[in-house]
């Protein structure tokens, strides 16, 4: 509308910090909890920040079962891999473990 600014993340003037994502929540941190207590050799893989999502934890489990949800930035992940003691590492320097491909080939819907 003229003569009105835009909303937060609309426009050129807009808020340039934000995505088209929600940002993550205690339901989020309750997922990932809920997973490592129910599998074991859980690692995580950080997948940054994009225009369209937010960051985001990759849980991968010792059979290959995984799961992904935000997370409030890397330092929340490494916060978190700490307090579940899981170890993490950045997706994009790393990649994502055979075992997470054999197990989407093996699950296909």
């Amino acid at each position: 509308m003229r003569g009105r600014r835009p909303q937060s993340g609309q426009g050129p003037t807009g808020d340039r910090n934000r995505t088209l994502d929600r940002a993550s929540g205690k339901a989020d941190l309750a997922h990932l909890e809920q997973f490592v207590a129910t599998r074991r050799g859980v690692e995580g893989f950080v997948e940054p920040r994009t225009a369209v999502t937010e960051t985001t934890i990759v849980l991968v489990a010792a059979d290959g079962e995984w799961t992904r949800r935000r997370i409030d930035g890397p330092g929340v992940a490494r916060s978190l891999s700490k307090d579940l003691a899981v170890p993490v590492y950045d997706a994009q320097v790393t990649g994502y473990p055979q075992r997470m491909r054999d197990w989407n080939r093996d699950h296909k819907r």
